[in-house]
């Protein structure tokens, strides 16, 4: 049994490593069938070590991922177990990670390969500022930076009520060509539109990925907005060889 996976697509640099799960190769059953990774989703905790165990192996991890307490915030975590939506790790040993079912998982990394960092950016993250944070807080020029984004909901699935557009616009009010008006007071949200011009904005050099959509893709992927009651996909990021330095 092999984990499924989708390698990053993006320039980064040799030494990098990155990707997302999809909801394949685990030992999980029912709405968490079968490589759910999430721990507070009411799944057997047994089959979801099992699933951890599994993903480690597969791919060779040199250490247990970051797993945090996420909160759909804008925290940086530094230890498992921590209430944040983002982690970096400037050394290789430690391997960051984020928990998916629709949110917007963020892979970012330097172009000389000396620090990654892995964002949770559903919607309150993304207009909280999480992925801003995290761009400053991994201490190098944003233009030295490479983002990825992962797979989320797709925006033609993505359907938010006029508060939610209302938090975006008024910060920025050229995110309004992210929203399509939908039905009555309802919008078409896309995740992905707002991701990078928030990373555009916060400098970021090249933003690769996107073009996945959670919420229609019910084989590869859980999708919350599909069925609540779902497994999670990891997007993790690491760096290779040696003991972790922080």
């Amino acid at each position: 049994m092999r984990p499924g996976w989708i390698p990053a697509d993006w320039p980064a640099p040799p030494g990098v490593h990155g990707g997302t799960t999809t909801r394949a190769g685990g030992v999980s059953e029912g709405p968490y069938a079968s490589l759910n990774l999430g721990d507070r989703v009411g799944d057997d905790p047994a089959r979801v070590a099992g699933n951890r165990a599994l993903l480690r192996a597969s791919l060779g991890l040199p250490a247990e991922p970051l797993w945090l307490r996420q909160v759909h915030g804008c925290g940086l975590g530094e230890v498992a177990g921590c209430e944040a939506d983002a982690s970096i790790a400037r050394g290789p040993g430690r391997v960051c990670a984020v928990l998916s079912a629709d949110c917007l998982p963020v892979l970012l990394c330097d172009r000389a390969g000396t620090v990654v960092a892995a964002a949770h950016a559903g919607w309150r993250g993304l207009a909280a500022g999480i992925l801003e944070r995290t761009v400053r807080a991994m201490g190098v020029r944003p233009d030295d930076l490479l983002a990825w984004l992962g797979p989320a909901i797709g925006p033609d699935a993505f359907e938010v009520g006029p508060e939610v557009r209302a938090a975006f616009v008024a910060a920025d009010p050229d995110a309004a060509p992210a929203f399509r008006h939908s039905r009555r007071e309802r919008w078409w949200a896309d995740l992905y539109a707002l991701a990078r011009r928030r990373l555009e904005r916060a400098g970021t050099g090249t933003v690769s990925g996107g073009g996945f959509c959670t919420h229609t893709d019910a084989q590869r992927f859980f999708s919350y907005r599909r069925a609540p009651v779902c497994g999670r996909m990891a997007t993790l990021i690491w760096l290779d060889g040696g003991e972790t330095s922080e």
